[in-house]
């Protein structure tokens, strides 16, 4: 994989990561949600090669579906983590 591709795929897997992701997980810099997106596409390939998934000529959805679900727990590790409060105190 390219860089370049690694960076582009990790920005739209995680902005679909946060999509996906449960609860309200916008408390989180966009900065952190592309390296949870760059995470998910690297870890969720070799956890779709572990499962077996072969590659194809084609689209390989499973292993953008198994990516999308990486980085969402990503994006829910990092929001429970490093999540802004949005509560203010006086």
């Amino acid at each position: 994989m390219e860089i370049i591709g690694v960076i582009v795929a990790g920005i739209i897997i995680g902005l679909l990561g946060k999509f996906v992701a449960p609860g309200d997980r916008d408390n989180i810099p966009l900065w952190l949600t592309v390296l949870c997106g760059i995470g998910g596409v690297l870890i969720g390939y070799y956890v779709a090669a572990a499962l077996g998934v072969e590659a194809t000529a084609g689209i390989d959805w499973v292993r953008w579906i198994v990516s999308i679900v990486v980085a969402a727990v990503l994006v829910v590790i990092a929001a429970t983590v490093t999540g802004r409060s949005r509560t203010r105190s006086v």
